[in-house]
């Protein structure tokens, strides 16, 4: 018998099976500049990561590996890892077309059965997390030891995410005739978020056969001192006015891609961090 958190995780893995078709289709995923020598990342990252020539990187929950073969793209070995089989038949694909197989590896496994499929402790140069990752995770502590396993001395943890705050609101909470989203679920909550929603951030358009999910909510602090306590030193945290996909209708896309609020930026909708291992 499953036990709730395999039932759980089975719902979602599910779900994100059918998001793989919607996403490969949509055009908020566009494969052009990476199949052209060009692929590039979310404005945040582009300024943030730097380098990756000649580096490992192990990128956690890389859905079809898009920003994996990115970062092969510019010199790194990467090693992609994600739960969903359809995910990853998607991302060996792609790295054969790029031409980027050789540079690149998919695993398939549960983050936290990342060790046991990844068996190469203190091996990669930068542990890559983004996007909408820390929400599917019910442990974060754990996950930041898994984070430490795999970073070398002096090696480091790049994450960028929504920033915890914003996910305190939800349009669904919205009055009749509001503009703005309102409250949802409080920042201090900490047991599973059971959510039947249809809709995929991908492709507004697109309507779930699989509509059930299940978060969880992680405080700023609660996610900065697992890492603490799994053994990384905070090197810089920075909070953002952007985020890379709608994630509440009023947003505004800019010029650059990124969604923001319309008019004063009162509140952070995305944060990045990195963390060396001491």
């Amino acid at each position: 018998m499953r036990t709730a958190l395999q039932e759980q995780f089975a719902l979602n893995r599910v779900r994100w099976d059918e998001a793989v078709g919607i996403h490969l289709a949509a055009k908020s995923y566009d494969f052009t500049a990476l199949r052209s020598g060009r692929g590039h990342l979310h404005p945040i990252e582009e300024v943030e990561v730097g380098s990756v020539e000649g580096i490992r990187v192990l990128h956690l929950q890389c859905h079809f590996g898009r920003d994996t073969l990115v970062l092969a793209q510019r010199g790194a070995e990467v090693v992609g890892l994600d739960f969903s089989e359809l995910a990853i038949i998607a991302a060996r694909r792609l790295a054969d077309e790029t031409g980027l197989a050789a540079r690149s590896r998919f695993v398939l496994a549960n983050v936290y059965d990342a060790q046991k499929s990844i068996p190469e402790p203190a091996s990669f140069d930068l542990v890559f997390v983004t996007w909408g990752a820390l929400c599917w995770l019910p442990d974060i502590e754990a996950w930041a030891r898994i984070v430490a396993y795999f970073l070398r001395p002096g090696g480091s943890l790049y994450l960028a995410e929504v920033h915890p705050f914003a996910w305190v609101f939800d349009d669904q909470a919205r009055a009749p005739n509001a503009s703005l989203p309102e409250w949802f679920v409080s920042y201090f909550e900490r047991e599973a978020l059971e959510l039947d929603d249809p809709t995929d951030y991908a492709d507004p358009e697109a309507r779930m056969r699989n509509q059930r999910t299940y978060t969880w909510m992680h405080s700023m602090g609660e996610t900065i001192s697992a890492l603490i306590g799994a053994g990384l030193s905070l090197d810089w945290l920075h909070e953002h006015d952007n985020v890379p996909s709608r994630i509440f209708e009023c947003l505004v896309q800019g010029d650059d891609g990124m969604y923001r609020w319309p008019g004063t930026p009162w509140l952070p909708l995305a944060f990045s961090l990195r963390a060396s291992r001491r």
